[in-house]
């Protein structure tokens, strides 16, 4: 099962384990990225900032054949994404539905070229803000919080920004 689904351009790292953790409890991390997957220093890296959860760095594919298996668990697991094209991929293309999970979360999406920035160490792309658009219009609240205590608002608030 799925306890909580989130956007984070660093995946997972100490604020993900703890902060996140209390609010929505888990047993493990399933971390969709095709290149951190493909990287035995990241997965590597990734799963020491977890030590005492299960965690899984896998590739989209991967994903794909164990979605239903990871429903049919018992096991909370956060589902967690670098970016918002890979969450669009999963619960929009897809179809994937994370047991009652109806809001994703986002994380740090750090400052680049191109980007529109939304708050402190949250900024994105045209083509990222139409990924949140197609999110939220498959039923999902998206909300920017890069902790439990810390939001700038939901995707409402930002997508006029963006020609929504």
């Amino acid at each position: 099962m799925i306890s909580f689904v989130r956007i984070d351009d660093r995946m997972i790292h100490g604020q993900t384990c703890t902060r996140w953790a209390v609010e929505y409890p888990c047993d493990g991390l399933i971390a969709v990225n095709d290149a951190a997957a493909g990287n035995a220093v990241l997965k590597s890296a990734y799963k020491s900032a977890a030590p005492d959860k299960k965690t899984f760095v896998w590739t989209m594919e991967h994903f794909k054949e164990k979605a239903q298996a990871v429903l049919d668990s018992k096991t909370r697991y956060f589902l967690i994404t670098k970016n918002p094209l890979d969450m669009r991929e999963i619960l929009v293309e897809m179809g994937f539905v994370p047991s009652d999970v109806k809001t994703v979360i986002v994380g740090p999406c750090n400052d680049r070229p191109e980007t529109v920035k939304l708050g402190n160490n949250q900024s994105i792309t045209q083509e990222e803000a139409q990924a949140f658009e197609d999110i939220q219009n498959a039923g999902y609240e998206v909300d920017f919080r890069l902790l439990p205590d810390k939001g700038i608002g939901k995707w409402d608030k930002f997508r006029a920004q963006f020609g929504f």
